[in-house]
């Protein structure tokens, strides 16, 4: 395996590079921040260089790139200080590409190409986290139309999405069909009558919404369908290993982005007459913080190594997002320690990457749920 960075992923990581130092100084992730505001400036930034189109199909004005590359993109950016969710809208629509119809992708793709969200995934429901064959929103048909009623949480971008992309039950199932294989996607505008957005507060993310989304007598057309009906389950996913991988690839930038912010301050901080860096303890600190991010690194390059050559990935891309979820956090735990008081200032862009990276462990797939799909996988390797 080469991770080499071709010649060319080397010139398109320099013109990033140019990108973030121009549209996102830290100074304006502070304010965006600390307005709770949608850093949109960068996102248009990233908009017109042709980022967010990145790994999008050419039919619909995209590059076509691998996933290596797709990795190093999202690395860069979290590591230039960026937040995760400016970028990965290539992995996020697949399930739009692959299934919906020609009028459903052309909305979509004209969200995209704008450098606005595609849309909200509405998957996860509060009976319905890990388990989400238990998610409870219902279709019904009357009278040649499909009515939508249930409540989906955790919506990230639900106040600047125009669409969702919702996964919804077939209120007439019963016995084995009212599982899993009775799930269907629909294409559900987010103004349609019916739909109440109420935004959750958190700990971090604060430069994007994430919201509580209420379904009540939502009128849709058939033609609304996403893909085949009773399939919505499978179809949405086909593309859960990637977008792991991506999340791990983004924490891996945190993670840099940490540790070269704590490396500086200790060469430059000074107790005791001398840098806080020549002190043992906090050499060893650095030390662990460089091993633990060579091996995220290591696991996400030879992860998207395995899918560019057609190998199977679901052990790897759980790993990938168990460990750098766990180790990510624990580097940038380790940045703030470096940094001391001032590290727990919002002065300091590392309390901004703690409060953030956490929820990673969540969302995504719970470490807990990593853990079982690579411990199942792993053990059947191994049954007589």
């Amino acid at each position: 395996m080469d991770f080499r960075i071709t010649d060319e992923q080397q010139l398109l990581l320099d013109s990033l590079r140019e990108v973030m130092d121009r549209a996102c100084p830290e100074s304006y992730m502070k304010e965006c921040n600390e307005q709770h505001r949608y850093p949109t400036e960068l996102v248009e930034a990233l908009a017109e260089s042709g980022f967010t189109m990145l790994g999008v199909p050419e039919e619909y004005g995209g590059t076509p790139v691998d996933t290596q590359t797709l990795m190093l993109v999202a690395e860069e950016i979290t590591k230039n200080g960026g937040p995760h969710f400016v970028f990965g809208q290539a992995l996020s629509i697949a399930d739009m590409l692959e299934f919906g119809n020609d009028e459903q992708k052309q909305q979509c793709m004209a969200e995209v190409s704008a450098g606005r969200v595609g849309f909200v995934l509405g998957f996860t429901e509060p009976q319905a986290g890990s388990d989400s064959s238990a998610i409870a929103t219902t279709f019904t048909r009357r009278d040649g139309k499909v009515y939508l009623n249930g409540h989906k949480t955790f919506m990230s971008n639900a106040q600047r999405s125009r669409y969702m992309l919702c996964l919804a039950r077939n209120a007439d199932a019963t016995g084995d069909e009212s599982k899993t294989n009775a799930l269907s996607m629909w294409w559900l505008p987010m103004d349609a009558a019916g739909v109440t957005v109420e935004p959750l507060q958190k700990i971090g993310w604060h430069m994007m919404d994430t919201c509580e989304v209420y379904l009540e007598d939502v009128e849709l057309e058939e033609k609304d369908l996403v893909g085949v009906e009773g399939n919505g389950f499978m179809q949405a996913m086909i593309n859960f290993e990637v977008e792991r991988l991506l999340m791990a690839a983004q924490l891996l930038g945190m993670a840099e982005c940490a540790f070269g912010d704590a490396a500086r301050y200790a060469n430059q901080r000074v107790q005791f007459g001398r840098p806080i860096g020549a002190f043992q303890l906090i050499q060893q600190k650095i030390t662990s913080m460089a091993l633990k991010i060579e091996n995220m690194r290591n696991l996400v390059a030879r992860t998207a190594w395995k899918i560019d050559n057609g190998e199977p990935v679901q052990i790897d891309s759980a790993l990938a997002k168990l460990y750098c979820a766990q180790a990510a956090n624990e580097v940038i735990d380790d940045a703030m320690q470096i940094f001391g008081g001032i590290g727990y200032t919002t002065d300091c862009r590392v309390s901004r990457l703690w409060v953030d990276a956490r929820v990673q462990r969540i969302g995504g797939g719970t470490d807990e749920v990593m853990i079982h799909i690579a411990g199942r996988q792993l053990l059947k390797q191994y049954a007589q």
